[in-house]
């Protein structure tokens, strides 16, 4: 990702010269007619232009912030409840499933369960995003930006957080939460008193992250390729049926002029390229922040962008009406938040390696407490008898439904399997039942102490990186550079010039030198 994004600054640096933009600055915008009609009565002298100009006053500006930033939150927290109401949709499920009819669908209740989650998920999280686009735009308009960049800014902003945290909050609970609040056997948390707490698959909670993440993304990405072109083709079919119904034959038609054959495409988003942006930067942060657990994100991103580039200039030429062209110099807002997509992908993948993943407790088990024990990590033997020491014993006569014995597997309550126990706790016949053990003490010291070296060392290579990689081509400087010799080449021989003629004038020799 910081490979990416230094090279490319250097592009955009290249961009920018080539398009004579490097001296242009934000402050030869003009006004948004919006700003001027608000905040008309109230002026100030403009620093830079030394003209007068209506200004916002801070307390105005302050308040407006505040309702706004109200709002982001409180549609946050909506995003929250849906998050919830799946999760409560997930334990029902996993109750039903689990004693259903279908042997197939009773046998892999699990799967039948995050299944069907997914799917619901994704509906939810397209609905939403429908409701925050409309809340986007009116929580910008109420700010009143001062210029069309802020409010492309600001909006932007704002559609990013809508809907990073519409698409990733479910992804981080299944990453983090599921199934670390569960309990144990014979003490098991219940929601409501009456649904036990979801838990992880056997074989871990990457497989359901896995799931989880690859089922959003690929119908997230079909879905936005239908939206692009195929809703748009959809509007120009049934524009020209409309057509077709006035009047307007299919004969005259071929007879109008070009552009009036383009006026009948349709507009472009009022919002300009907000949507292409949004898409690519949230595929960035699929591709980077949970890569450790969907090893397979960036060749999903990578065939749909090849499709994707095709399907938009097919859809910029033969279903939009060209574009207004606007000139900037970077691509605004969205590169930081590319640089925060960077530093927050650090540090979840280092909890998912860490938390998620069985790679730190296989480690410990390695080193502390396998057949090569201080003896250094050699080869797979050293995990022998792993599986064994990830579970605990449970006494079958706690559960007062006339079972005896010990087991280190739990049958779970009304339902007809058995479930492996899975966590690190004292045998029932120890002075401490039930407590937990001191490998789960050492398992979490480790977990720990790998996050934070995992962190540094990142972020320091990161940094080390981007301080390798200059902002700007070699070549590019020295011409900028030699552009700017010449500029003062040409100042010189203009002043030395004008200098001749007045000393000819008063009749002065010229000796060419400075005045």
């Amino acid at each position: 990702a910081t490979v990416f994004l230094e090279f490319w600054k250097r592009r955009r640096a290249v961009l920018t010269y080539d398009w004579d933009l490097i001296d242009w600055e934000d402050e030869e915008e003009e006004l948004r007619p919006q700003f001027e009609a608000k905040y008309s009565q109230v002026e100030r002298v403009n620093p830079i232009t030394g003209k007068p100009e209506p200004f916002q006053p801070f307390p105005d500006k302050l308040s407006r912030l505040m309702v706004s930033v109200s709002g982001i939150f409180f549609m946050i927290s909506l995003v929250l409840t849906a998050v919830f109401a799946v999760v409560v949709y997930r334990l029902v499920a996993m109750e039903q499933f689990a004693s259903f009819k279908w042997y197939f669908i009773k046998k892999y209740w699990q799967f039948a369960t995050s299944g069907t989650g997914v799917c619901i998920n994704f509906m939810i999280i397209m609905s939403l995003n429908v409701v925050y686009e409309k809340v986007a735009y009116l929580l910008t308009d109420l700010e009143h930006p001062r210029t069309e960049s802020e409010w492309e800014n600001s909006f932007a902003l704002k559609m990013f957080l809508f809907q990073f945290v519409n698409l990733n909050s479910s992804i981080f609970y299944i990453a983090f939460f599921l199934g670390r609040f569960a309990g144990r056997p014979g003490k098991y948390n219940k929601l409501f008193n009456r649904w036990r707490l979801e838990e992880c698959h056997p074989s871990g909670c990457l497989i359901d992250l896995c799931l989880q993440m690859g089922v959003i993304m690929v119908l997230k990405q079909m879905w936005n390729n239908f939206m692009e072109l195929g809703y748009p083709l959809l509007q120009n079919w049934w524009s020209r049926r409309k057509m077709k119904r006035g009047g307007q034959l299919m004969e005259h038609k071929i007879s109008l002029p070009q552009w009036e054959k383009d006026w009948n495409l349709q507009p472009m988003n009022l919002h300009g390229l907000m949507d292409e942006y949004l898409e690519m930067v949230l595929q960035f942060g699929f591709t980077t922040i949970f890569v450790a657990a969907f090893p397979l994100a960036p060749l999903l991103a990578l065939l749909n962008n090849i499709i994707e580039i095709r399907l938009d200039a097919y859809k910029f030429v033969t279903q939009w009406r060209r574009p207004m062209p606007a000139r900037a110099t970077d691509i605004g807002i969205w590169y930081g938040i590319l640089e925060g997509i960077g530093v927050l992908a650090v540090i979840t993948n280092a909890f998912v390696i860490a938390i998620t993943s069985d790679y730190i407790p296989r480690f410990v088990y390695a080193y502390k407490y396998g057949p090569c024990t201080d003896q250094g990590y050699r080869q797979e033997k050293c995990l022998k008898g792993y599986v064994n020491s990830s579970l605990s014993v449970f006494d079958l006569s706690e559960l007062g439904m006339g079972y005896s014995g010990y087991c280190r597997t739990a049958k779970l309550l009304g339902f007809s399997l058995l479930y492996r126990y899975r966590d690190y706790r004292a045998p029932p016949w120890s002075s401490t039942p039930y407590e937990f053990t001191l490998q789960f003490w050492h398992v979490l010291a480790a977990r720990l102490a790998f996050i934070i070296v995992f962190e540094h060392l990142v972020f320091g290579i990161k940094s080390f990186i981007a301080y390798l990689i200059p902002d700007m081509p070699k070549d590019l400087c020295d011409r900028m550079r030699r552009e700017k010799y010449l500029v003062q080449e040409m100042m010189y021989e203009a002043e030395l010039e004008h200098l001749q003629r007045e000393r000819k004038k008063n009749g002065k020799q010229y000796h060419h030198e400075w005045p």
